[in-house]
């Protein structure tokens, strides 16, 4: 009953697009952070490498 309200009612409709968003949202964020502290690690990687030097 409640899948097919999920798929069949404009609001279960706007609410299933609202729960994949989300997901997407958070993938998005986690995979962003991720680069950037891994960028940023290899930034002050490299100047402890050139002030050590």
């Amino acid at each position: 009953m409640a899948l097919q309200e999920l798929f069949s009612t404009p609001f279960g409709l706007f609410s299933l697009f609202t729960i994949v968003f989300v997901i997407v949202m958070g993938v998005f964020f986690i995979r962003f952070f991720a680069n950037r502290i891994e960028e940023d690690e290899r930034k002050a990687a490299r100047r402890r490498e050139r002030n050590a030097g």
